[in-house]
């Protein structure tokens, strides 16, 4: 019905950059929230950034000043552009989205991908 698919991932050493990119397809009304959350390996899945519908954005702490989340509307994607990165960056990033899904009112669901893998070298 609704599938979000991540891109970009891959093997980086510290200092370097990467940046994701996050699609979403399907019966898609309309889409609220898009923002990218992080897992690495032992730990709980962690919120890193949000970009809402309005063009504002958020961060958690660890990550201001070095990323920078992005939403393209029209193409219903969003982006996590990573600059400075360190080894505590490693993780499994996955994109999540609240849509409004055709056809059923103004209910919001909640979507994620598959996720992909940063690995940051030291």
């Amino acid at each position: 019905q609704v599938q979000l698919v991540e891109s970009g991932g891959g093997l980086v050493q510290a200092g370097g950059s990467q940046r994701l990119s996050c699609a979403a397809s399907g019966s898609i009304f309309h889409i609220n929230v898009m923002d990218w959350y992080r897992q690495a390996p032992g730990k709980q899945r962690e919120w890193v950034a949000a970009a809402f519908t309005s063009g504002s954005t958020t961060y958690v702490n660890s990550v201001k000043g070095r990323f920078t989340i992005s939403r393209d509307n029209a193409k219903n994607s969003v982006y996590l552009q990573m600059n400075d990165l360190k080894p505590e960056d490693t993780g499994l990033y996955f994109c999540h989205a609240q849509i409004i899904v055709l056809n059923e009112g103004s209910r919001t669901r909640d979507f994620w991908g598959p996720g992909t893998q940063v690995t940051v070298s030291s």
